[in-house]
């Protein structure tokens, strides 16, 4: 049974940065896709970013050059690095993970694990 637990949430000003994490648990090591996803309220969830086995990355439009991806396998941890934050971040964010090939990695339902979500609001 896969775990995902997100921390570091919270509140920023404008252009201010945030950096999430996500510990998993559980049978893990073979996880062949990791994302972060997002979700706003009356909005569909959406992929931000996401990062494959091999260490490749692939982040939206909307945040590319801005937040950064990265895991450390010896920590089962998935993080999220977000700079030059903007309001229209604003959302619950959330931890995913597939053990198999994805082929959409932005499309939230090619996942089967979830975390429970952390809110980043920025003002």
């Amino acid at each position: 049974h896969v775990q995902l637990v997100e921390s570091g949430g919270g509140s920023v000003q404008a252009g201010g940065s945030l950096s999430l994490s996500c510990a998993a648990s559980g049978y893990t090591s073979n996880m062949y896709c990791m994302g972060w996803f997002r979700q706003a309220p009356g909005k569909e969830r959406e992929g931000v970013a996401a990062i494959d086995s091999d260490g490749s990355t692939r982040y939206a439009d909307s945040v590319k050059g801005r937040f950064t991806i990265s895991k450390d396998n010896a920590k089962n941890t998935l993080y999220l690095q977000m700079n030059s934050q903007k309001p229209e971040d604003t959302a619950m964010y959330y931890c995913a993970a597939e053990p198999a090939s994805v082929v959409s990695w932005w499309k939230y339902n090619e996942y089967n694990y979830w975390g429970q979500g952390t809110q980043v609001t920025v003002s």
